[in-house]
C-alpha cells in the first residue's frame, strides 16, 4: 500500500517548486518589459545615426575612402563573437547558439583558417574553456538588460582585435529575437564593414502583451523615416573624418541591438520554459492527488474490513 506520508510530502514538493517556476516566469517577463523599455529609448538615437551614415554614404564613394574597419584582407583569422546566457533553466537558449558556434567554427577550421572566441555569458564560457578553444576575451556578469557601455567596452575589444591584424574577420553569433515561442541562432559579419550594413531599414521593436491572461511577445516593424542633406551642406571636416569618427558609434549601437535581441531571446525563453514546468507541476499535483486519494480510501476500507472481522471473531 503506498505511503500516505511520503505523498502528501511528494504534493507539498511539487506545489513549492510550482510556486519557484512561477515566480521566474513572473520576474523574466517583467525583464522583457524593461528590455521592451530600453529597446524603445535607444531607437531615436540609432535612427539618427542611420540617417547620417545613410547621407554620408551618398555623399562618399566608400570605395575611395581608405578606413581601416573597411579594408578587406585575405582571411586567415576569424573571431567568432558568441553570446549567451549567464544562467540556465531557459530551454535549449544557450545549447543552440553554442552549438551553432562549434559549426561556424568547424567550417572555418575546414578551410584552414584559425578560429579565435569572444565570449559573452558564463555558459559560453565554461563550455569553450572545457573544450581548451582559444578565447580571445570573456565577458560574463553583465547586466541582463545590457547597456551601452557593456557593448562599447565589446566593441572597442573586437575592433582592436582587427585593427592589430590579430584577426581578418570578426563574425557576430547570438540569437536573434523571432517571438516568445522562437528564436534563432544566426551569423553576422561586423568587421570588416561593408556598404551594405550600414543601408537604412526598417526597424522592429518587441513588445510584450497579455491575451487571454497570459504573456505574449510579438515583434512590431517601425518604419525609419530618411531625409536628405540638403545638396549645398557644406562640411566643415572631410566626410571620411566624420565618417571614422561615428563608426564607432555605429559598431556600438550594433552589438547593443544584438544584446538586445539575445537578451529578449533568452528572457522569452526563460518564460516559456517555466510556464512549462507550472504546467507539468499542476498536473503531477492531479495525479499525485488522485494517488492519494486512492490510497487514502483503500486505507480506510481496510480498516473497515479489520473492523468487522474482529466483530465477527467475537
Amino acid at each position: 500500500m503506498p505511503n500516505l506520508k511520503a505523498i502528501r510530502d511528494r504534493i507539498q514538493s511539487v506545489k513549492n517548486t510550482k510556486k519557484i517556476t512561477e515566480a521566474m516566469r513572473l520576474v523574466a517577463a517583467a525583464k522583457v518589459r524593461r528590455a521592451q523599455e530600453q529597446v524603445i529609448a535607444t531607437r531615436p538615437f540609432a535612427d539618427a545615426l542611420a540617417q547620417v551614415l545613410y547621407n554620408l554614404q551618398n555623399r562618399l564613394a566608400f570605395a575611395d575612402a581608405s578606413l581601416p574597419l573597411f579594408e578587406e584582407r585575405e582571411v586567415k583569422a576569424v573571431a567568432l563573437l558568441v553570446i549567451t546566457g549567464d544562467r540556465g533553466l531557459c530551454g535549449g537558449y544557450n545549447t543552440n547558439v553554442i552549438r551553432r558556434a562549434e559549426q561556424r567554427a568547424k567550417e572555418l577550421t575546414a578551410q584552414g583558417i584559425e578560429v579565435q572566441f569572444v565570449l559573452v555569458g558564463r555558459k559560453a564560457t565554461q563550455y569553450f574553456e572545457r573544450r581548451k578553444a582559444k578565447i580571445a576575451a570573456s565577458y560574463i556578469n553583465l547586466n541582463q538588460i545590457p547597456t551601452a557601455a557593456e557593448a562599447a567596452e565589446i566593441a572597442d575589444s573586437l575592433v582592436a582585435l582587427f585593427l592589430s591584424a590579430a584577426v581578418d574577420r570578426v563574425e557576430l553569433i547570438y540569437t536573434r529575437f523571432v517571438s516568445l515561442i522562437s528564436s534563432k541562432p544566426v551569423v553576422q559579419t561586423l568587421f570588416p564593414l561593408t556598404t551594405q550594413g550600414l543601408e537604412v531599414k526598417d526597424d522592429e521593436i518587441f513588445r510584450v502583451i497579455t491575451r487571454g491572461g497570459k504573456f505574449q511577445v510579438e515583434r512590431e516593424k517601425v518604419a525609419a523615416e530618411v531625409s536628405s542633406f540638403p545638396q549645398d551642406m557644406i562640411f566643415e571636416q572631410d566626410p571620411v573624418q566624420i565618417l571614422d569618427a561615428l563608426l564607432p558609434l555605429y559598431n556600438t549601437n550594433q552589438l547593443l541591438r544584438a544584446l538586445q535581441e539575445s537578451a529578449a531571446s533568452e528572457l522569452a525563453a526563460r518564460m516559456t520554459a517555466m510556464s512549462n514546468a507550472s504546467d507539468n507541476a499542476g498536473q503531477l499535483i492531479g495525479t499525485l492527488t488522485l494517488s492519494y486519494n486512492k490510497a487514502r480510501q483503500a486505507a480506510i476500507t481496510q480498516e473497515l474490513l479489520e473492523v468487522v472481522a474482529g466483530s465477527n471473531a467475537l
